[in-house]
């Protein structure tokens, strides 16, 4: 699959900064949402390439996004990166339960955030 377009879904201004910026400066179009509410109304309209989800948002967390769009039909082949600062390995379980395909660990090591989405 060739990732073009990905969907940043994270509250901190500071991470969608961070990521967006990386991302730009290596080819991929970005776009960002600042909650879990917003990329389940807005995924399908949006057809990202992949979705670098945050797991603690305020209202719905990463984890309840994850699975509401892993489930809608026209979504459910988007991939999804969890990328948040939980760390423990249940976390990591749960994430892949939900329907994340990857879980990168804040904060991000841009090499390994960029070797993850070339090997989808």
């Amino acid at each position: 699959m060739s990732i073009k377009k990905i969907l940043i879904v994270d509250d901190s201004p500071t991470e969608r900064h961070f990521l967006g910026e990386l991302l730009t400066k290596n080819g991929f179009q970005v776009q960002t949402l600042e909650s879990g509410e917003e990329a389940v109304a807005r995924t399908a309209e949006i057809m990202p390439d992949l979705i670098l989800m945050d797991v603690v948002m305020p209202g719905m967390n990463g984890f309840q996004a994850t699975r509401a769009i892993s489930k809608e039909e026209v979504t459910k082949h988007i991939p999804i990166i969890m990328c948040t600062s939980k760390n423990q390995a249940t976390d990591i379980v749960w994430a892949k339960r939900q329907g994340a395909v990857e879980y990168v660990v804040k904060p991000v090591d841009p090499q390994e955030l960029l070797a993850k989405i070339a090997a989808l």
